[in-house]
């Protein structure tokens, strides 16, 4: 059984470290504990409804359980990571999707596979900034252009 735990927005993380540690102490039978980074306010854990319930009692930041089954593929968006199809080059000018920069357009400087993270700097600050970013969080704006273009 999935269940979703009520928690104090932008506590989760303190929260799973706490549960975590309680489930090792205690030796409770909790499955899997997840926290989705886009669900403020929210965690899962899979365990028997008994043993969650004892997983939670007197934890700091549990507001408490949202006592309806969550099913694995409502969630799945949240854990499976997307197919990546935007391949950003340096140079390249991208606009921002989401987020505190959203809509502002910065120059590609950096590309880190890896990590699925771009550097950029954004193209409409007084100081050149660079922000590091999701590849998730942006759009290709435009191309870089290559050198023996000709120009018209």
């Amino acid at each position: 059984m999935l269940l979703a735990v009520r928690t104090t927005t932008g506590r989760e993380n303190i929260v799973i470290d706490s549960l975590t540690t309680k489930i090792k102490n205690e030796n409770i039978a909790v499955k899997a504990l997840v926290h989705p980074e886009e669900l403020r306010g929210y965690i899962f854990i899979e365990g028997d409804l008994s043993v969650i319930e004892q997983a939670i009692k007197g934890v700091p930041h549990v507001r408490g359980i949202i006592n309806k089954e969550v099913e694995m593929k409502d969630i799945e968006k949240f854990i499976v990571p997307e197919k990546q199809e935007i391949q950003a080059e340096i140079g390249d000018i991208v606009e921002i999707i989401i987020g505190p920069f959203k809509g502002e357009k910065g120059k590609v400087t950096r590309v880190d596979e890896k990590k699925n993270e771009l550097t950029i700097e954004l193209l409409e600050a007084a100081i050149p900034i660079p922000v590091t970013i999701s590849l998730n969080s942006v759009r290709i704006h435009e191309k870089k252009k290559e050198e023996n273009e000709p120009h018209l």
